[in-house]
């Protein structure tokens, strides 16, 4: 099975081979069979109006293909390459009127039956509701895993439609009394409880968590209960955690087990307040705080002084992934064959996540959030405040809420992913307005709810400076010629500085560059100066940092931000490899680790991971893996030799594994 990650791009394009086989016109609603050969290239062809919608799929019978959409002038449009097998669905709009080309390769060397359908060709709408419908298409049908939105202005709801299936088993489509889990998006919800019980004297956000929990541990730093909810405790992220374990992420956790594994660390990951690390293990942790405060459940305590005072009386905190929530919609992801396969929901998400709600029960507390009537404006403000670190620098990160910008128009926002749920709710205040998106598809694309805001919104918006800049570098790409050869300076792997083991591949293949990341597949990239590269695709590009002699040290990834990486420089042979082989115990996880050399690459094992992870060499003693490990950093003693290794994986970071034995 082919696995995607998604760790900081969205990389879903293409891997493309050069030589056409066959060139097929295509006929909206004509569904074509097919079949590729390893190296094969078919090519179908459609004339189409510009200022169109796009909509179609091939299905994948027996051979997983990757779909590039070039437009009349011959350059990519998209690229899609999720799923192995099943529908891989497309959908773009057109710039320009004219011959477009569908490229079908293999991924990879496989072979395989294939058919091509575009179903869709119709104007990109231009009422709101109607480019909703239009973005809503891959989730609609009685045969699919299904989507909601809602769009409120000035305290109404001026949009909310469902679509596709809650529940395939029982045939039951998605509907307004639907209730979504929200994963993520419930933790506005818990700092919000927090605030009433502050103003109600009950605690306060910057006390030490132990005064309430007295059994988690002293480290030399205090850990406040404001620390916990805005990410910057210091404690490891429990999910994170355990998956280096091995562990089912649906099996049930309770606060006690939490509690112990932050008992079981060693020392804080950062001082408090002087790092933001995303983590969940802090809202866990806030639940205990509520209950002994309470003395009650969370889930009661906040049905009781959050949900029902608010009026959101279909609103509830599922305790556990085994509990019973009526018409709630059941969770989906794709399976190896194509279809989708039932998924459960996380453990230990009580907090963090777990909240099932409706879309109107979710109007309600957006108008909540404008308007108070339970708490108060002061409180949200708090909520809606972006933290500043102990050195001055702001987090972006209030309360449960993201705060940002989103072209020129100040918003607050948080973003749900449970294991197969996928969820958004933004709030745009200065123009009193909301959009919120619910689905139980996993691989619901996440670009929705902005493009939904788009839709409603665009007379307040102005065009931001990326946006512009992406207008210059295509200006630019059009007058620029480039040699595929001169590209050779700069290929290599570049290390993330904001995600250690998080590595960029740059490639050439004859006239083909292209880049890759860790754990994901090939995407072409273009040139659109001698050291800016555009991906195809992807709304991202790359500035490298030319040295004299035409080499890089270092590159620039532009997207959702600026972030730099550094190049790698160091191998390891074969015969180096060996004394990094041998089995690895952490104390701390209690979970095992062997290192061994396979077809010339070390591979890191554990008996619970359906696949071992490659390791690659980084810098001295330093290795990127994949999931659930990202990073290895090995330890040695002073005569030199390895004695253990530090595992990272983003938000968890320096599990000590100590070596156990050479082999």
């Amino acid at each position: 099975m082919k696995k995607l990650t998604t760790l900081l791009l969205a990389l879903l394009l293409t891997t493309g081979f050069s030589i056409a086989q066959t060139t097929t016109p295509l006929k909206v609603g004509d569904e074509i069979d097919d079949a590729l050969k390893t190296g094969e290239t078919d090519v179908f062809t459609l004339t189409i109006d510009a200022d169109q919608f796009v909509f179609g799929y091939a299905d994948q019978k027996t051979v997983d293909v990757v779909i590039t959409v070039k437009g009349p002038d011959g350059t990519p449009v998209a690229s899609f390459d999720s799923p192995a097998r099943g529908h891989e669905n497309f959908q773009f709009n057109t710039e320009d009127a004219g011959q477009y080309t569908f490229e079908i390769t293999p991924f990879e060397e496989e072979e395989g039956d294939y058919s091509l359908l575009v179903s869709h060709v119709e104007p990109v709408a231009k009422e709101p509701a109607g480019r909703v419908d239009q973005l809503m298409m891959q989730y609609s049908g009685n045969d699919v895993p299904g989507a909601a939105a809602l769009v409120m202005k000035d305290g109404e709801v001026i949009f909310q439609k469902s679509y596709g299936m809650a529940n395939l088993t029982h045939n039951e489509p998605m509907q307004e009394n639907t209730l979504h889990n929200i994963g993520s998006t419930s933790k506005q919800f818990l700092t919000f409880g927090l605030l009433l019980l502050e103003e109600e004297g009950k605690l306060d956000l910057d006390d030490d968590v132990r005064t309430y929990i007295p059994e988690l541990p002293e480290f030399d730093q205090v850990v406040t209960l404001r620390n916990l909810v805005n990410h910057t405790s210091g404690y490891r992220e429990f999910l994170n955690l355990l998956a280096m374990t091995g562990r089912n992420p649906s099996s049930s956790l309770s606060q006690e087990q939490v509690i112990e594994i932050v008992q079981r660390q060693p020392e804080l990951q950062n001082v408090p307040g002087a790092e933001w690390n995303y983590n969940n293990t802090g809202y866990v942790i806030m639940t205990e705080v509520i209950e002994r405060i309470s003395d009650m459940s969370f889930p009661q305590w906040m049905k009781e002084n959050v949900f029902e005072p608010i009026g959101m009386n279909h609103t509830v905190s599922r305790s556990d992934p085994g509990e019973v929530i009526e018409n709630r919609s059941q969770g989906y992801q794709p399976s190896e064959d194509g279809s989708v396969a039932e998924v459960s929901d996380l453990g230990g998400g009580m907090g963090p996540g777990a909240i099932y709600t409706t879309l109107g029960d979710l109007s309600k507390w957006i108008n909540n959030l404008q308007d108070p009537k339970v708490g108060t404006e002061a409180m949200v403000e708090e909520m809606t405040t972006s933290f500043e670190l102990n050195e001055g620098n702001k987090t972006g990160y209030g309360l449960g809420f993201f705060v940002a910008k989103y072209k020129g128009l100040d918003y607050f926002h948080h973003g749900g992913a449970d294991l197969a749920h996928r969820s958004m709710l933004m709030v745009f205040p200065g123009i009193d307005a909301a959009v919120v998106t619910q689905s139980n598809h996993a691989s619901f694309n996440g670009s929705i709810p902005n493009q939904i805001a788009e839709a409603f919104f665009d007379e307040y918006m102005e065009a931001d400076s990326a946006e512009a800049d992406e207008e210059m570098a295509a200006e630019k790409k059009e007058e620029f010629e480039y040699d595929p050869a001169d590209f050779d300076p700069l290929t290599g792997r570049y290390e993330l500085e904001v995600m250690p083991g998080f590595i960029l591949s740059f490639s050439r293949d004859d006239d083909r560059i292209y880049t890759q990341a860790t754990g994901q597949p090939e995407v072409d990239i273009t040139a659109t100066s001698d050291s800016t590269f555009s991906l195809v695709g992807v709304n991202a590009s790359v500035t490298f940092h030319r040295n004299e002699d035409y080499t890089a040290d270092s590159l620039t990834l532009h997207q959702n931000g600026n972030h730099i990486a550094k190049k790698i420089k160091f191998e390891v042979t074969v015969d180096e490899m060996e004394e990094f082989t041998g089995r690895y115990f952490s104390e701390e996880i209690e979970t095992v680790y062997d290192i061994a050399i396979e077809d010339s690459s070390l591979m890191l094992k554990n008996y619970q991971l359906a696949d071992d992870i490659k390791l690659s060499p980084g810098s001295v003693d330093t290795f990127s893996a994949g999931y659930p490990i990202a990073e290895v950093d090995f330890v040695r003693n002073e005569a030199g030799e390895i004695t253990g290794f530090n595992a990272s994986n983003g938000r968890t970071r320096n599990v000590y594994f100590k070596k156990w034995s050479d082999k």
